[in-house]
């Protein structure tokens, strides 16, 4: 069933000065739907502001070069907001310290995602987890606004269409996304450009990290599960920085035979990151074990203990879960 979206429609045309948040370590579909509600927004005669709540990686600045849109959240300097739109997460656990200033806010806000895993954020909560992005939600609110679609917006949710998708290449790419796309680029999206920039424009650093990724490529379960890690060693070694790190699941899930792909990540603050992607398996559920989730077929979780510790308990829940299959 299309969402409703006249509950946060009327939110929006009742105030005039919305934040507009993703979640932490903000990737291309987060901040694709940010931008181009931004854009939709202000054509509207409001004064939507754009904030992440951590480090913009080196690979998206290309988005804000000067910075004039995204800004760093600091609760100080939000204090003139009167709404929250929270775009491409439902959970408390993936907004940072912007989590912190939300519980105690008294702002109305509204959830708009399409992750299976949700908490209780406050507020509306639009969630269609058959969107194959938050891009295509952020299109669709914005028809339902009734504002103008601009290039600009077209190429940023074109973006956040493309990379949730893994570039089309991922079950959730269907016949309405190339629809969606096609439509898109009609309206101004610029997909070689954009390609070119996100794909074919890497720092040696990033190159340099992978290399250490690649060598420590191994397998579980008679190969069905691929995994890799990065301590935070890595990073100095490298030149690299954690957001360096974003596609580096693809290449345990590209070994022949594996089923289920996992990265570890040291953090700086401790414990550890791991990223999950299968090619069946739910791995939403396996990721909820450690308070995170996701998709499906791509979820993320955090373990509070040392990288070596959580790759072993869960690589072994991994192997559990594919041996009940």
């Amino acid at each position: 069933m299309p969402l409703d979206w006249s509950p946060l429609v009327d939110l929006l045309r009742r105030h005039e000065r919305p934040l507009l948040m993703t979640h932490v370590r903000p990737d291309a579909d987060g901040m694709g739907a940010q931008l181009a509600l931004h854009d939709a927004l202000a054509a509207i005669g409001k004064y939507p502001r754009v904030a992440i709540a951590s480090k913009l990686p080196p690979r998206y600045e290309f988005l804000d070069p000067k910075r004039t849109v995204i800004e760093d959240f600091k609760p100080a300097a939000f204090t003139d907001r009167d709404c929250v739109v929270i775009l491409d997460t439902g959970t408390w656990n993936q907004l940072g310290d912007f989590g912190d200033w939300l519980r105690k806010s008294p702002l109305p806000r509204a959830v708009v995602d399409h992750h299976r895993t949700q908490d209780d954020l406050g507020g509306l909560q639009l969630v269609d987890t058959t969107a194959e992005a938050a891009g295509r939600l952020a299109y669709e609110l914005i028809r339902a606004l009734g504002a103008p679609l601009s290039a600009a917006a077209a190429n940023h949710l074109f973006m956040a269409v493309a990379t949730d998708t893994g570039w089309f290449r991922h079950p959730n790419a269907t016949a309405q996304t190339f629809a969606l796309c096609g439509e898109l680029v009609a309206a101004g999206a610029n997909p070689t450009a954009l390609y070119e920039q996100l794909y074919e424009a890497a720092s040696l650093a990033r190159f340099k990290l992978t290399a250490v990724a690649l060598e420590r490529l191994g397998v579980r379960a008679n190969g069905k599960i691929g995994f890799t890690e990065i301590a935070l060693a890595d990073y100095e070694k490298t030149g690299s920085v954690p957001g360096d790190t974003e596609d580096l699941i693809n290449y345990p899930r590209s070994v022949e035979g594996v089923e289920l792909a996992l990265v570890f990540i040291e953090q700086p603050g401790g414990g550890t990151k791991v990223s999950f992607r299968s090619r069946a398996a739910d791995v939403s559920k396996l990721a909820e074990k450690w308070g995170g989730g996701g998709h499906k077929l791509a979820s993320g979780a955090r373990l509070g203990k040392p990288l070596a510790e959580a790759r072993e308990e869960v690589l072994a829940a991994a192997e559990a879960v594919l041996a009940g299959q």
